[in-house]
């Protein structure tokens, strides 16, 4: 069972960029900044991605926002959690409800799947939720993003996301993803 996120590593922000659910390591290029969000292009051969991340709010968490080359229209949300030592096998650890709300918005239920990769430090959350696009569209008009695990009945997990420069970090996500498409 993950544990809540604890730990300091200064260099995260940038393992971050360079890993994906695959415990790949990326090339990551043109990263911009954008307030506390940050926009980059990782690549691995043929293979690119588009990611919108937030990792000022905790020293060892990343919230991302991913496109994939291709298939720009379908975007996925993961969350990464540094837990200080490599895991040894690729592995679908849970599988948990997970409730997402944006300021006073929409509350987003649906579902997370918490994943360890082989030679990765950290587990990931990938997301299954309903109404995806309206999470994003939230996000992007937001100020801050809330998210709860609950790992069983009576045990629940918070984590609190800043949405200051989400909107442009997304806006830039996507607008690369369709240009490596071809789409104006």
């Amino acid at each position: 069972m993950p544990r809540c996120p604890t730990a300091a590593l200064a260099c995260l922000p940038l393992i971050g960029l360079l890993t994906g659910a695959q415990a790949t390591t990326f090339n990551a290029e043109a990263l911009q900044r954008h307030e506390n969000w940050q926009s980059a292009v990782l690549s691995l051969g043929e293979e690119r991605h588009f990611r919108a991340l937030e990792a000022d709010s905790y020293s060892d968490t990343i919230l991302s926002l991913n496109h994939t080359a291709g298939v720009c229209d379908l975007p996925w949300l993961e969350v990464r959690v540094d837990l200080d030592e490599r895991q040894a096998a690729d592995r679908a650890v849970n599988l948990v409800p997970a409730d997402f709300r944006v300021d006073h918005e929409t509350i987003h239920s649906g579902m997370a799947e918490f994943i360890t990769e082989r030679g990765d430090s950290g587990f990931y959350a990938q997301f299954y939720l309903p109404q995806q696009t309206l999470l994003m569209e939230e996000m992007r008009q937001g100020e801050t993003l809330r998210l709860r695990f609950t790992l069983e009945e009576d045990e629940r997990w918070f984590l609190t996301f800043t949405l200051n420069g989400a909107d442009a970090a997304i806006a830039r996500a996507e607008r690369l993803c369709l240009a490596a498409d071809g789409t104006p």
